[in-house]
């Protein structure tokens, strides 16, 4: 759902700003929505980066030595 808000602007920002949307091919609206957005963060990649995270445990780093899972000590060897 998107809400409309009202913002108090100085006149040389509110400039600047319809300048960059336009080299953006925006609106000065969708330049703040997307710079709020990244302010606050996107929880979707979050949630993505999440789900990759429970995937590699449950099905393990992959690092194996002839079938078999590598010791501490194979793992850290140098």
């Amino acid at each position: 759902m998107v809400k409309n808000v009202t913002l108090t602007l100085d006149e040389d920002v509110l400039r600047r700003a319809r300048i960059l949307a336009a080299q953006r091919e925006t609106s000065v609206s969708g330049l703040v929505g997307e710079l709020l957005g990244q302010a606050v963060g996107d929880p979707r990649p979050y949630q993505d980066v999440w789900a990759a995270q429970e995937r590699i445990m449950a099905e393990g780093s992959g690092l194996r030595l002839g079938g078999r899972p590598l010791t501490r000590e194979e793992a850290h060897q140098r």
